[in-house]
């Protein structure tokens, strides 16, 4: 299979996305307006700036410095919401999230971009706009609309959606590998640093800022996985699509993916110990 397979892949798992959501899912973004506005503006500050500031400091090649910069600037995972249940975070607010900030990205992902790495490569707002428009929000829109008029067939095929999501995220993971392997083997050691240091700054600045900003341990534990767990599946869609020219550029978002999954259940590991163990702790780390 050819890179031209990646974006339709991701389809399949955003159309999986659009089959579970219900208009009672945004419920949050009436309900709680400060949580969601504080976890969006989270999530669309702390990626893009660590992104930029991790190509920086590892003096990333173009290549791979497009690629984290890609992910930083793509919305939440769609595993995030599996993972904030086994934290015991606030799920409403988690799948709130991921999908206000999925339908933002067609908007904020191109423009933080241009801004990001647009002094380095050229970027195609318009086109990175109809790209993310056709491969994410159009899918998850047909998928609402089966559920929402097609009950009996989403109820029977919702539970093979995590296999089929899950094909499909190592089938991507898969063909970029295959399509670099000898960039991969070169390069390996920085790109591992560099996304093991953005998605764990993530998780931790996300639960930082809902600590500052007041939030209880649920809604804090649903921010940090939101803004920890990136659609990084996009950020490769993106990178093939539209960076052809950079090859590389797609390792971050297949290694992030991989990554952020296995970092997810260990988070949600921590998270889910109680409350008042996990403050305590966190209070003698600062005052240590």
């Amino acid at each position: 299979m050819g890179t031209g397979t990646v974006t339709p892949m991701l389809g399949v798992v955003m159309f999986g996305m659009g089959l579970t959501l219900k208009p009672a899912d945004f419920k949050p973004v009436i309900v709680h307006p400060k949580e969601m506005i504080i976890g969006e503006v989270a999530q669309f500050v702390i990626m893009p700036s660590v992104a930029w500031v991790l190509c920086k400091v590892l003096a990333l090649p173009t290549e791979l410095a497009l690629g984290v910069i890609l992910v930083g600037c793509c919305p939440g995972g769609t595993a995030s919401n599996v993972i904030c249940y086994l934290a015991k975070g606030d799920v409403a607010l988690s799948v709130a999230m991921t999908g206000v900030s999925t339908l933002v990205a067609p908007f904020a992902t191109p423009v933080l971009v241009l801004l990001l790495a647009g002094e380095e490569v050229s970027v195609d707002v318009l086109g990175m706009f109809m790209s993310i428009v056709q491969v994410v929000i159009l899918p998850i829109v047909l998928g609402f609309a089966v559920n929402r008029y097609f009950r009996k067939f989403s109820e029977a095929v919702t539970p093979l959606l995590p296999l089929v999501s899950t094909i499909a995220i190592v089938s991507i993971l898969g063909i970029v590998v295959a399509h670099n392997a000898q960039g991969i083997l070169s390069c390996s050691l920085v790109v591992a640093v560099a996304v093991i240091l953005h998605n764990v700054s993530g998780l931790f600045f996300g639960y930082w800022v809902g600590r500052v900003f007041g939030l209880d341990a649920a809604k804090r534990t649903a921010v940090s996985i939101e803004v920890g767990m990136q659609n990084s599946g996009l950020a490769t869609s993106l990178a093939a699509t539209h960076f052809a020219m950079f090859p590389m550029a797609a390792v971050p978002g297949a290694m992030f993916s991989a990554w952020h999954n296995f970092s997810g259940s260990i988070a949600a590991q921590w998270f889910s110990r109680p409350t008042k163990l996990r403050d305590v702790s966190g209070l003698n780390r600062s005052q240590g």
